[in-house]
């Protein structure tokens, strides 16, 4: 039975379109565990275009489940995580002119810094996920930095067009899932799925977790958080 992590981003988005006190990201973390949500994601960007320091800090404080903090590899965010002290880090790639996260953590090509930004979070007591695409070279070169812990960016599978591309990125998913099994990973996955799209990747029964934010918060317009979060546990069961 795979968990559900809800992300309360764009809870925060809409609070900080009136710079106001509501909606209060830190109430709908709760309002997302009584409808059965497993853990709560919440990504401290740069430029602090939707979840602040505060909320941060009050998560981790109130949260009676998994807090997974998402972020850049940062010194200074990197330093923030360190004195909060989440639960969990996710470490993703972290562009200023981009609107959602576009690809994942180019583990290969940048390995000594992740692996340096893993360290100081490991060595404050923080478990560490890399947010990397479905690519077995993305795989081995994350265990090198030392996490036991990935998640797989779903986007392409998500965003395909047509049912081609789609069937190849499912492919793809589950060819990385197995890597990461094969090498000892907990493999974890989201990014774009929604109530829809969910359903085939749910059925690779090896990933453990599904995180999942924007379509919960544009469910919930229409029917309640409470039940747009427990809509989306049911189809991951």
């Amino acid at each position: 039975m795979a968990l559900l992590g809800v992300n309360i981003d764009h809870v925060a988005t809409l609070r900080q379109a009136r710079r106001g006190m509501q909606p209060d990201p830190v109430l709908a973390a709760q309002t997302c565990l009584g409808a059965g949500a497993d853990s709560i994601v919440a990504h401290l960007r740069e430029d602090r275009r939707h979840i602040q320091d505060g909320d941060v800090v009050l998560l981790k404080k109130t949260l009676h489940a998994k807090f997974n903090l998402e972020m850049s590899i940062d010194r200074e965010i990197v330093g923030i995580a360190c004195k909060v002290k989440p639960d969990q880090s996710t470490l993703v790639p972290e562009h200023r002119q981009e609107l959602t996260t576009e690809g994942g953590l180019d583990v290969t090509g940048n390995r000594s810094n992740v692996a340096a930004a893993v360290g100081r979070l490991h060595d404050a007591g923080i478990e560490v996920s890399l947010f990397i695409d479905p690519d077995v070279k993305q795989i081995i070169a994350a265990k090198k930095t030392g996490v036991t812990m990935v998640e797989l960016h779903t986007g392409r599978y998500a965003d395909a067009k047509t049912p081609f591309v789609r069937k190849r990125a499912l492919r793809q998913l589950r060819e990385a899932v197995k890597a990461g099994v094969d090498n000892g990973i907990h493999v974890f996955a989201g990014h774009g799925l929604d109530y829809d799209t969910i359903l085939d990747v749910a059925r690779i029964k090896e990933i453990e977790e599904f995180n999942i934010g924007y379509a919960i918060i544009c469910r919930s317009i229409m029917v309640g958080l409470d039940r747009a979060v427990r809509e989306m546990k049911a189809l991951i069961v």
